[in-house]
């Protein structure tokens, strides 16, 4: 890859998604674009720059973002999250629910990948939300890993890692085409509502604020104004008091930005504003 075409596809994939891809990237974007090369029939990065020039290369615009966007992920993931949701977040909610007039407690997963975060929160608030409806809405750039996401099928190795008691009571074991896959149930898969979306351009398919919000291990692929900016939308989706989760790798302590941090990787919003 010629250091043009580097610069081409750098440029393209910022203008895209806000993705910023550093010169020390360089490697991880030549092997992925072998995948897209591969499955264009082109021999050349130059030749797949072309084509991404093309008046008809959106849909290829779309693919090259996927292939681009990491999507590294497994059930329950940074488990600290999920524990504070349990112990912390849905008791203090609840507890205002009557008051604020909620109908429903409502999680976004704003970068769900293939779907272990929103299934794992949903496996959580089934398990301390047996009274009380709750909704998840989860969102991801990329068409592809979205389209895996709400099918809701885990290969056998991915829910060997769940507690025996959530594997049972949350999905389905494959049997003859689908031998060692796993279907999430429809009891769990009902709350969860998916969307493509890009967390930067225009709004999201729903208007209702949040109570919590995951962001995870998505703005460490942003410059700081693209960070800025991420966190006041999402700030902006959370109820007085709701609460945002960004990855353990992030912080928000060299930000401008609304929120209270209660512990790291969990931010509050303050409950006057």
């Amino acid at each position: 890859m010629r250091d043009n075409e580097f610069e081409f596809i750098r440029n393209l994939v910022y203008e895209r998604s806000r993705i910023s891809l550093g010169s020390d990237k360089r490697e991880l974007v030549s092997a992925r674009l072998g995948k897209r090369l591969r499955a264009t029939n082109l021999a050349t990065v130059g030749e797949y720059c072309q084509l991404l020039q093309a008046p008809n290369a959106e849909d290829e615009l779309a693919n090259l973002i996927d292939v681009i966007s990491t999507n590294h992920t497994f059930f329950f993931r940074e488990s600290a999250h999920f524990d504070f949701l349990r112990a912390v977040a849905v008791p203090e909610m609840a507890a205002r629910a009557q008051g604020e007039r909620w109908a429903q407690f409502r999680v976004w997963s704003a970068a769900c990948s293939s779907g272990e975060e929103p299934y794992s929160i949903a496996m959580t608030l089934a398990e301390c939300l047996p009274s009380w409806p709750w909704r998840i809405e989860a969102t991801d750039i990329s068409h592809r890993i979205l389209a895996r996401a709400q099918a809701g099928i885990f290969r056998e190795e991915a829910i060997a890692k769940l507690p025996v008691p959530f594997a049972r009571a949350h999905f389905r074991r494959g049997f003859g085409p689908q031998e060692g896959n796993y279907c999430a149930r429809p009891a769990l898969s009902e709350h969860i509502h998916f969307h493509q979306l890009n967390l930067l351009e225009g709004e999201p398919p729903f208007t209702e604020p949040f109570q919590v919000i995951f962001c995870r291990n998505v703005m460490i692929y942003f410059d700081r104004e693209t960070q800025e900016e991420l966190v006041d939308r999402l700030a902006r989706r959370l109820v007085p008091g709701g609460y945002l989760f960004v990855g353990h790798a992030e912080s928000l302590i060299k930000l401008r930005h609304s929120l209270k941090m209660i512990q790291p990787a969990i931010y509050q919003r303050p409950p006057n504003t």
